[in-house]
């Protein structure tokens, strides 16, 4: 970042799991910039990320396939504070994006809405909490096959604080999950979408 931010912080580290999702463009760019971002930042250590995964759109707002993987982050941030730098990195690239577009290009009329990042704070340690703008764990972490398996992959037994269940098992308990597919090994002909 440009300039140097002031945060308040914790007085403990927590361990985080940040879902980034993209459905738009480079969607693995997107990602590897988002993470390489929150690298930069003094008070998030990346520890680990998970492999990255072509998911199907869910319901009408979305029509194009997206990219997700989960980062696990150990910070000194409140949740509040990393939930700000996250949505500035948001900004961040959907303006770049916009200042790479050739002069005069207009994207084609699209049905679905576009992301070209979405970051969400999925946990924040065992941290339960409801706010106007927040709600830890994410609301819908445990119905999203396209979190819960890139989850899967590197927390199978981080259990949901509100719910006492494992990843595994909310995993396991999806009614109708959406297809997700390790990056690189969907057959679009194979699949709607």
């Amino acid at each position: 970042m440009t300039e140097q931010r002031r945060f308040r912080g914790n007085q403990r580290r927590v361990t985080a799991y940040i879902g980034l999702g993209s459905n738009e463009g480079d969607r693995v760019g997107y990602i590897q910039q988002a993470v390489q971002l929150l690298k930069d930042i003094g008070k998030i250590k990346v520890l680990e990320c998970s492999s990255l995964y072509e998911t199907e759109p869910i319901g009408d707002e979305y029509t194009d396939w997206f990219v997700n993987a989960v980062l696990v982050v150990e910070t000194e941030l409140t949740c509040e504070e990393l939930l700000d730098v996250l949505k500035d990195i948001e900004s961040r690239l959907e303006q770049m994006n916009k200042a790479n577009e050739p002069k005069g290009y207009r994207p084609e009329k699209r049905s679905g809405r576009v992301r070209f990042i979405d970051l969400d704070i999925l946990f924040f340690g065992n941290e339960v909490l409801e706010t106007s703008y927040l709600h830890i764990p994410h609301p819908r972490v445990h119905r999203r096959a396209f979190a819960l398996v890139p989850l899967l992959e590197i927390a199978p037994d981080l259990v949901h604080p509100s719910l006492n269940k494992t990843v595994a098992t909310l995993h396991e308990e999806l009614p109708e999950p959406e297809q997700v597919f390790l990056y690189g090994t969907r057959r679009p002909d194979e699949c709607h979408g």
